[in-house]
């Protein structure tokens, strides 16, 4: 399913969190978590959505890869003899260089998706906040499997849903990881209806599907469409209801 229809299920479910479950109240940053969380776990592919936008620093780390290239080059050149020394350290220099131009979409993105994991899990420890390190190693690791593996089964939902109850024990937001297990687990639920479908219990093999939906063909475009206006009047309806309108 396409990023954009994950989003707007997501959405959907963070309203319905919002407006039925009791206890909960109506938070628009809640409704936006609950959004960000279903396009989490496609941070398994590269070219996703969330993916694209975590990975805004992958320019950068090509420029660092070049930056080491030159640095390797100054020192083989200022502070080593003419030799096998040298020679070693030139061509560490190029072989930084050549990945740097070697990395283009992609590759780029899963290393900068590593470095802003990383450096997420290192002001969670700094500010002693689990829930942050945790949530940067999820962001660091997702990029580095298969798409439709591990992030999208039962126990990355259960992951997500503990990292939004720490959150919420240490910031004292009420809700968050209802917000966040909900907007997850919409995710999966949304890809069951793929002809790929879902493993959910990996490393069971055992794939779920509904094959309702042929990801990016005409047909299944339209399908997600009446999916998410459907999903939208039923939860407008449920919500009208509970509030007594």
């Amino acid at each position: 399913m396409r990023g954009s229809s994950h989003l707007a299920i997501g959405l959907i479910t963070g309203v319905a969190i919002a407006g039925l479950a009791p206890s909960i109240p109506f938070s628009l940053a809640g409704i936006a978590l609950a959004g960000f969380s279903s396009l989490a776990p496609d941070l398994d592919h590269p070219e996703s959505r969330l993916s694209k936008r975590l990975g805004f620093t992958q320019n950068y780390v090509r420029w660092a890869f070049a930056f080491g290239a030159l640095a390797l080059a100054a020192y083989a050149y200022f502070q080593t003899r003419p030799g096998a020394e040298q020679r070693l350290y030139y061509t560490g220099a190029l072989a930084f260089g050549l990945i740097g131009v070697g990395m283009q979409g992609g590759s780029a993105r899963r290393l900068a998706l590593l470095f802003t994991g990383l450096a997420t899990v290192v002001a969670g420890l700094y500010t002693e906040q689990l829930w942050l390190s945790l949530l940067g190693t999820f962001v660091a690791l997702a990029p580095f499997t298969t798409h439709r593996s591990w992030t999208h089964t039962l126990w990355a939902t259960a992951l997500w849903t503990y990292i939004g109850h720490l959150a919420d024990q240490h910031l004292g937001w009420r809700g968050v990881a209802l917000y966040a297990g909900g907007g997850y687990v919409s995710h999966l639920l949304a890809d069951t209806l793929t002809k790929s479908g879902v493993r959910w219990l990996l490393p069971i093999p055992l794939c779920f599907r509904v094959p309702l939906i042929s990801t990016g063909s005409a047909s299944g475009n339209a399908m997600e469409v009446g999916i998410c206006v459907g999903y939208a009047l039923l939860v407008l309806g449920l919500v009208v209801g509970h509030m007594g309108f």
